[in-house]
């Protein structure tokens, strides 16, 4: 095992660290200011490869504020990992399978949160579905709707 300067990091754990950077700035920061809150003794040019890299990936956006680029994240954390879930479920042709062994593979706290997410999402989906056809009748009567200037 190397030491120092040269040990190498486990995959992926520079990237966590970047991004656990810019997640907590709250605003886009350039390389140096990512290289300055990491304090791992790193290149710029290395923050910069990492920086960019995350960029062509869509995981970050940039702007140039100034003379540098300055990189802020697209999602949160969460975000983040719901997308890596639904590009390999993307992947697999038998999806109802592996969606089958995920669940049977949680724990019984995380179905029980599963299966309360999937109410919410259902009952805000007929919320919506019962406001649009409200509004769909509402126009089609000929009275008022809120696209009409006498709805205000």
């Amino acid at each position: 095992m190397r030491v120092g300067r040269d040990a190498r990091r486990p995959h992926g754990e520079l990237v966590a660290d970047v991004l656990a950077v810019l997640w907590a700035a709250g605003e886009p920061l350039t390389a140096q200011q990512v290289k300055e809150a990491l304090d791992h003794g790193l290149a710029r040019t290395t923050v910069t490869t990492i920086l960019t890299r995350l960029h062509e990936k869509g995981t970050l956006v940039r702007s140039r504020p100034a003379r540098s680029f300055a990189y802020a994240p697209v999602e949160d954390a969460a975000g983040l990992a719901a997308g890596r879930m639904r590009r390999e479920l993307e992947k697999e042709p038998q999806r109802d399978l592996v969606l089958k062994r995920f669940v049977s593979s949680l724990s019984e706290d995380d179905e029980d949160v599963l299966r309360r997410l999937l109410l919410d999402a259902q009952t805000e989906a007929q919320s919506e579905a019962q406001t649009g056809a409200r509004a769909a009748t509402a126009t089609d009567s000929g009275r008022p709707g809120p696209e009409d200037d006498a709805w205000a």
